[in-house]
C-alpha cells in the first residue's frame, strides 16, 4: 500500500470513528494521539460535538419552521442523527440536508405527525429557490403570437418547484413566519381550520428578486404548472388545467412576478401533444 492509499484509508477510518459505526479496535491502529496531547478518545469526542453543533446550525437555517414545530431539543437530536446517517458529501454545508424530509418520513417517533415530512419538503424547496440561478428577462414572448400552442413550451424560472401535500403545508409555513401576536388565534386559526376540513395544499415555490415566495395554487393552476414543469407543450398544459383556467391572467401575473423564463419552440419530432378527450 503506497502512502496516498494509506492516508485515504486512515481518513476513512477517522470518518468511521467520528460517525461511531466501527468498533474502537478496528480503527484504533489508524488513529494516534500526539505525544503529550489529548487522547484519541477526547479528540473524537470534540470532533463529534462540533459536528453535531454544525449539523444543527445548518439544518436550522434551512428548516426554521420544522425547528419551531419540533422544539429546539428534539430538532437538535434529529439534526445530529441525520448527520450520522447521511453525512455531507462535499465541502459546502449549505448544500447538505436535502434528504431530511425522507428521513423525517421514516422516523418512527414522528409517525403520529405525518405533515412534518411535507413541511420539510416545502422548506427545502424554499431553501433551494433562494440560491437558484437568476432567470433574466423572459425570452421568446413573440412566439406566443406566431406559433400554435401545440409547438410551444414554457420554461419557468430556475428554482420553481411544486410541493403537493394532503396537509395544509402552506398555511403552516405562513403561520410560523408571521410575527407573534398576543393570541395564537391570529396566526394559527387558518391552520386549525384547514386541518379540521382535511384540506391539503399544492404549494408553488419560486423566487421574486432575492426573496423566495410560497403560494397555494388552485387545482387548475396546479395542474397547469405541473404540466409545464414536466416539459409538456403549452397546449397540453392548457388541456390539463381544464376549462376553468384562463391563460391570459396567468401570463400577466407570471411576467409581473418573474415566474416565466422563456417561451420555447419545441422540436417538431418531440412535440408533446394534448391528450384527446376519452
Amino acid at each position: 500500500m503506497n502512502a496516498a492509499d494509506r492516508e485515504a484509508l486512515r481518513q476513512q477510518m477517522l470518518l468511521r470513528a467520528l460517525l461511531g459505526d466501527a468498533r474502537p479496535g478496528v480503527v484504533g491502529g489508524w488513529l494516534h494521539a500526539p505525544a503529550g496531547g489529548p487522547s484519541v478518545a477526547r479528540g473524537l469526542a470534540a470532533y463529534r460535538a462540533n459536528a453535531g453543533a454544525l449539523a444543527e446550525r445548518a439544518l436550522a437555517a434551512a428548516y426554521p419552521t420544522l425547528q419551531q414545530l419540533l422544539g429546539d431539543e428534539s430538532f437538535g437530536r434529529l439534526a445530529r442523527h441525520h448527520w450520522q446517517r447521511q453525512p455531507p458529501q462535499n465541502g459546502d454545508i449549505a448544500l447538505w440536508g436535502g434528504g431530511l424530509a425522507a428521513f423525517v418520513a421514516d422516523a418512527e417517533t414522528l409517525a403520529d405527525e405525518p405533515y412534518l415530512a411535507d413541511v420539510a419538503r416545502l422548506e427545502w424547496a424554499v431553501h433551494s429557490a433562494a440560491t437558484a440561478a437568476d432567470a433574466g428577462p423572459p425570452q421568446g414572448l413573440e412566439l406566443l403570437a406566431t406559433h400554435d400552442p401545440a409547438v410551444l413550451g414554457l420554461a419557468l424560472a430556475p428554482g420553481t418547484t411544486l410541493v403537493v401535500s394532503p396537509h395544509p403545508v402552506v398555511a403552516i409555513w405562513q403561520a410560523h413566519r408571521a410575527p407573534p401576536c398576543a393570541a395564537d388565534d391570529g396566526r394559527f386559526a387558518a391552520v386549525r381550520a384547514a386541518f379540521a376540513a382535511g384540506a391539503g395544499d399544492t404549494a408553488l415555490v419560486t423566487r421574486r428578486g432575492w426573496q423566495p415566495v410560497v403560494r397555494a395554487l388552485d387545482p387548475g393552476e396546479a395542474a397547469f404548472t405541473a404540466a409545464l414543469l414536466a416539459s409538456t407543450s403549452l397546449a397540453g398544459a392548457l388541456y390539463a388545467a381544464g376549462p376553468a383556467f384562463h391563460f391570459e391572467p396567468w401570463l400577466l401575473a407570471a411576467l409581473q412576478q418573474g415566474l416565466l423564463a422563456a417561451v420555447i419552440a419545441l422540436p417538431a419530432a418531440g412535440v408533446p401533444s394534448a391528450p384527446r378527450p376519452g
